[in-house]
């Protein structure tokens, strides 16, 4: 086991476009979202781990010993990256009083950590003392991903400090990325803390936090594109809460009263993921140019008439259409609809101005906006000179 301190980062993701289309065998792309969750962990000789996660206000430490009492006759069950261990999981619920069924994200957030924790460390002599400390730009509930972000950020960390994948800086680098290899095996410990805060999630969230960049999902199969551009957005989130399974049940009954009616929407929004990930395959080879920016910014227009026509638009998401389109912005939904957040696509020349004008109208609406970017790097670890002083002051103050 590898002692001292380390630190990781892992992004949140959005969905460019294939909202719902997915949930019918259509292409969907999703890509990297340049607001990230950051992690601190530290070895100790306190006998206790340690978790603190001030976005959520948790804050929970446990005796080693105890923790190992857990896997009393579970070691070789439990070291398992392709399943969850079931027994082990119960045991978990019990011990951190988290019930099945629970949505408290504190909880939950607890209970994907301890069970990471256990699992990756199962086959060692002594669980080891730890202090970890997670900190997230990525507002929680929102659709961006940022449990995903939390899971892949411990998953790097723990297996990590266990030398199960490389430690990849020196004294001479502030940052570095893993291997493929490695990366797969982050990818599929973070899925099974998925599991445990989702239930039965995709794994997009997950494959786009780890590597980052723009990918393809198409029946269950995940592709990352090669490479991908950077794109500046405007990030807003409405605040309007809203349940994916009752809009994706609707959208559902909508196809199977329209069946003529919807099966062209959704052939449409096939068609439209397909064009932006062309377009985008051309901005990398042969170097953006206005006439790229003007079929993104269509794909979005279009994109967004279709996620209306399946009856998951929302007054909020109109307002932040109509506002940002005033200033020549287009902007469409991400994620589930009927309120949650949208994207609005920034190109190079915008306008100071226009982004700060609409970001304000949209605040005075009640609305969160952050400027940003997609399609930038998945899980990454840091040295603490390479991390923006406000988040290496929160990450060591706990």
């Amino acid at each position: 086991m590898r002692a001292g301190e380390s630190f990781v980062s892992a992004p949140g993701k959005s969905i460019l476009h294939g909202e719902h289309a997915v949930v019918h065998g259509k292409v969907a792309l999703a890509v990297s979202l340049n607001l990230r969750t950051y992690l601190r962990l530290v070895s100790t000789s306190s006998g206790e781990v340690c978790i603190s996660l001030p976005n959520i206000h948790t804050f929970r430490s446990w005796d080693v010993a105890a923790l190992q009492s857990l896997l009393s006759g579970r070691k070789a069950a439990c070291g398992s990256s392709e399943e969850l261990d079931l027994e082990l999981l119960e045991r978990l619920r019990e011990f951190a009083g988290v019930t099945e069924g629970s949505t408290d994200s504190g909880g939950l957030a607890v209970l994907a950590f301890l069970y990471i924790f256990l699992a990756v460390f199962a086959g060692a002599e002594a669980l080891p003392s730890l202090r970890v400390c997670l900190w997230s730009e990525l507002p929680t509930g929102a659709g961006l991903g940022s449990s995903a972000a939390y899971t892949v950020c411990l998953s790097a960390a723990l297996l990590s400090t266990k030398g199960t994948i490389s430690s990849l800086l020196t004294q001479q680098q502030e940052t570095a990325r893993w291997s493929d290899k490695d990366l797969d095996l982050i990818n599929k410990w973070a899925f099974l803390g998925e599991k445990i805060i989702h239930g039965n999630p995709s794994g997009v969230d997950n494959a786009v936090s780890t590597w980052g960049g723009v990918l393809r999902y198409h029946a269950g199969k995940i592709t990352p594109l090669s490479r991908v551009p950077l794109l500046r957005i405007l990030l807003t989130n409405t605040k309007v809460p809203r349940s994916t399974k009752l809009l994706v049940s609707g959208v559902k009954d909508k196809i199977n009263k329209f069946p003529s009616i919807m099966a062209p929407v959704l052939e449409s929004v096939d068609a439209v993921s397909r064009t932006c990930e062309l377009t985008l395959e051309e901005m990398t080879t042969e170097g953006a140019s206005a006439q790229h920016y003007d079929i993104l910014e269509e794909l979005m227009d279009i994109n967004q008439h279709h996620l209306n026509v399946m009856g998951v638009g929302h007054p909020a998401l109109d307002t932040l259409c109509r506002v940002t389109l005033a200033r020549g912005l287009h902007s469409k939904l991400t994620g589930a609809g009927g309120g949650g957040c949208g994207i609005t696509l920034l190109r190079p020349e915008t306008p100071t101005w226009a982004v700060q004008e609409a970001g304000q109208e949209l605040r005075e609406a009640g609305f969160e906006c952050w400027e940003t970017s997609i399609g930038g790097p998945g899980v990454l670890p840091h040295s603490p000179s390479s991390l923006p002083q406000g988040v290496l002051d929160v990450l060591t103050s706990c």
